[in-house]
């Protein structure tokens, strides 16, 4: 390459290195501004009552709509670049040829940095089935993978630091692993619709793309604006809710139901969060809200975990690949994996 071409790249993505240099201090002193300011238009320009219901469920708001906001926009954008490092045709044939054991395990971590919502259950299961993946490790990788995504560990990190975000990328991962074992030892492939079976070993080969690092933060930059359009109603919802929690719901009640004083808490919450449906995303202001009154870790992650990952409406989408024997014992080993993971969590951390 000649040094004019040279000059050229260096010229061409000098805009590029520019527009990400400005992207990151903006977002920084947002970081830093964003508690005073909610403070301050609570307080003192909206002259509401520091200590009061209302002023309180107020300034939860104000303060955790920029925040998860701009951890969103911030960190979802670096995640999806390494998320980019592996489309779901490099996970499929990663996964292809292993044995039941080693590959839930590598599933349930796979599913980690490749997210899918309830309608992409049923693409995402047939595209397994046709690379010849066992049934065991695709269920590994379809608890895992609205279980522990990567909006969620980020909010986790951000609100409540990188010990709880631990926690409960652990927990995933054990109750996502464990179910993919289960399922692949009960051998239920009958359960399975038969044209799914048909199509094994008829999908696409798999055709490498290049990319370039603008193509990448292009690609990045879309992906986030479009997830957090798309789970927007699901943010505003969940802090709304948790901002009634943290300012009207009184510890007393919430300790009743869910405290460590009540044995049957953890099977109540998710009893409660059974009917509901929400993105990971949605949940967490709810649980920020749950902790703050005291509610103990195991219970609030099993009433997360339950809304996330044994939903109604995914069990109903995936009805037209699987049949619902199949789905009762998924939805059984899920449960009971969350009933675990709370108890246990409960114990461990007094």
């Amino acid at each position: 390459m000649t040094t004019l071409s040279l000059r050229a790249v260096r010229r061409f993505h000098l805009p590029l290195k520019l527009t990400v240099a400005v992207s990151v201090v903006a977002w920084l002193i947002a970081w830093f501004l964003e508690a005073p300011l909610s403070d301050w238009l609570t307080f003192s320009v909206f002259g509401l009552e520091r200590g009061s219901h209302f002023g309180d469920a107020i300034a939860f708001f104000l303060l955790d709509v920029p925040k998860v906001l701009l951890l969103l926009l911030g960190i979802i954008t670096v995640v999806t670049l390494i998320r980019g490092f592996f489309p779901p045709e490099k996970v499929r044939a990663a996964l292809a040829g292993r044995g039941n054991v080693a590959g839930s395990v590598a599933a349930a971590s796979f599913g980690i940095v490749t997210p899918f919502c309830s309608c992409s259950a049923v693409p995402l299961f047939i595209g397994f089935v046709e690379a010849g993946i066992p049934l065991g490790v695709t269920f590994a990788f379809l608890i895992s993978s609205p279980m522990v995504n990567e909006v969620a560990l980020v909010l986790l990190w951000g609100l409540f630091g990188p010990g709880i975000a631990l926690v409960y990328m652990a927990a995933g991962l054990t109750v996502a692993m464990i179910g993919g074992l289960v399922i692949g030892r009960l051998r239920m492939e009958r359960y399975v619709e038969d044209y799914v079976w048909a199509l094994q070993g008829k999908g696409p080969a798999m055709v490498e793309v290049k990319l370039t690092w603008e193509d990448r933060i292009h690609d990045a930059w879309a992906y986030t604006k479009d997830l957090v359009k798309r789970i927007l109603p699901y943010l505003m919802i969940g802090i709304g809710i948790g901002a009634l929690i943290h300012g009207y719901a009184p510890t007393d009640l919430v300790a009743a139901i869910g405290g460590r004083s009540n044995p049957f808490a953890v099977p109540m919450v998710v009893l409660i969060a059974l009917p509901l449906y929400s993105n990971a995303a949605g949940t967490i202001p709810i649980v920020q809200a749950l902790l703050g009154k005291g509610m103990p870790m195991g219970t609030t992650l099993a009433f997360m975990m339950a809304i996330t990952a044994i939903s109604l409406p995914e069990f109903i989408i995936l009805r037209r690949v699987i049949k619902w024997p199949l789905i009762a014992v998924f939805a059984t080993v899920v449960t009971i994996g969350v009933l675990f993971v709370g108890y246990l969590f409960n114990f461990l951390i007094a």
